[in-house]
């Protein structure tokens, strides 16, 4: 008993390590995190058209364009992306997160976060540290009929959507990630 407490603890400690000292050591360059940003929006827009609509309506925009979650058992994930309010990058900030539960292996993904109303933009953008599901909620975007993302979820204040190579992916969540704006 005490050998597999100890083990849980050692993958804790390991996903800890991998969520706050690996990124120190490997930090994108702003332009590297701006071309990321460009890229992974026009993937986005090609992945749904309703999804680049709703970019086009948001006061703001949060892209992690490379967010990578490792885990065993104990799962981190981390990146790097930039908040653009009308294309323009305004600051930097890196996401974090650690997880419990049945995982293991590696997953790379892209998130994006659409801030519909200045009220939310303003309450994200006054916080020394944003913790989606306790700071504020990020409603996911949902498939709806016929592949489309569902319209409902426009009038949330604000909107999430996480994509990887292969199209966007609904079954996923935000939720415990923290968000910190970092100098660049």
């Amino acid at each position: 008993m005490a050998d597999s407490i100890r083990g849980k603890l050692l993958l804790a400690l390991m996903a800890l390590l991998l969520v706050v000292v690996a990124p120190s050591l490997y930090a994108d360059t702003r332009e590297t995190i701006d071309s990321g940003v460009s890229q992974a929006l026009e993937r986005l827009r090609a992945h749904s058209p309703e999804a680049g609509e709703l970019v086009d309506k948001a006061h703001a925009v949060l892209v992690f364009p490379d967010v990578v979650k490792l885990g065993f058992g104990v799962g981190g994930e981390y990146g790097e992306g930039a908040l653009q309010i009308g294309g323009v990058t305004q600051a930097y900030y890196v996401i974090a997160g650690v997880s419990f539960g049945l995982e293991a292996g590696a997953e790379y993904k892209s998130e994006v976060i659409l801030f519909m109303t200045e009220e939310a933009l303003r309450k994200f953008r006054n916080s020394s540290g944003w913790q989606v599901g306790v700071d504020g909620a990020v409603v996911l975007a949902r498939e709806g009929a016929e592949g489309a993302i569902d319209t409902l979820n426009s009038r949330e204040p604000v909107l999430g959507f996480i994509f990887s190579n292969r199209g966007l992916i609904f079954n996923l969540s935000l939720d415990g990630a923290k968000i910190t704006r970092i100098a660049r």
